[in-house]
């Protein structure tokens, strides 16, 4: 989960929440711009399906915060062989897109784990059998991956709350189409815009739920699941697109 420090506790968007905003980020891109966009979509909607705070225990700190998914320790093979598997039931593009996705964000822990280095070569196999019998080529590939990358990334900025004020700019990702984008609030802390603009629509919105938390810590992970659960407040955190 993504933990933000408020005034008076924590803010906090589940993973699956910042992967349906980055999908929201994605629909609005050129059709013409990207084959395949909506099973595409169905791939960044739902990259972060390990991350079930519900269902898994919700993990604090040694001080008892929430704890952001930058200090998590990582997951197993096994979840991840359950991540691409599941992928596969949606549809082989879909499961590409996520294998590549779980091959990079693991490759420098491959170095260091044999089972890992393992499950990823055995993904490289199947990212060229499942090309292969798509007739996709690894250049079209890697630019759909690229894509999906670049909508995770802004939604990660957005979720962590890391737009710049007083009108500063923030390189977004870079590698993407050659094009470096850059995000930039304009005229109000919720309305920002991408230069140079790449979206069909001229303005437009997105919204992702957050829980708002009251109490600075938790005597357990059970503690703050049930107050995820039953006690935290839920607001739609709204932010405006549009062309400058």
């Amino acid at each position: 989960m993504i933990v933000n420090v408020t005034e008076s506790g924590w803010e906090v968007i589940y993973h699956r929440a910042h992967a349906l905003l980055a999908a929201q980020i994605a629909s609005q891109w050129p059709l013409d711009r990207a084959p395949r966009l909506y099973e595409t979509i169905a791939a960044i909607s739902h990259h972060d399906d390990l991350e079930r705070e519900w269902e898994d225990e919700a993990k604090i700190t040694e001080a008892g915060a929430p704890q952001d998914f930058t200090l998590d320790q990582g997951v197993s093979v096994k979840q991840l062989t359950h991540l691409v598997e599941g992928a596969r039931y949606r549809s082989r593009w879909v499961a590409l897109l996520i294998s590549m996705h779980v091959c990079f964000l693991h490759q420098q822990q491959a170095k260091s784990s044999k089972d890992l280095a393992r499950f990823l070569e055995k993904q490289q196999d199947l990212q060229q059998h499942w090309r292969k019998a798509m007739g996709v080529t690894p250049e079209e590939a890697s630019h759909a991956y690229e894509f999906m990358r670049w909508c995770d990334r802004l939604s990660l900025i957005l979720a962590q709350r890391k737009i710049p004020a007083a009108g500063r700019s923030l390189e977004i990702t870079r590698g993407f189409e050659n094009q470096r984008y850059d995000l930039q609030q304009i005229d109000a802390p919720h309305r920002v815009t991408v230069q140079p603009w790449p979206f069909a629509a001229s303005e437009f919105v997105v919204t992702v739920e957050a829980q708002y938390l009251s109490d600075l810590k938790y005597n357990s992970s059970q503690a703050l699941e049930m107050a995820l659960r039953e006690k935290a407040e839920v607001r739609d955190i709204q932010w405006t697109f549009a062309a400058s």
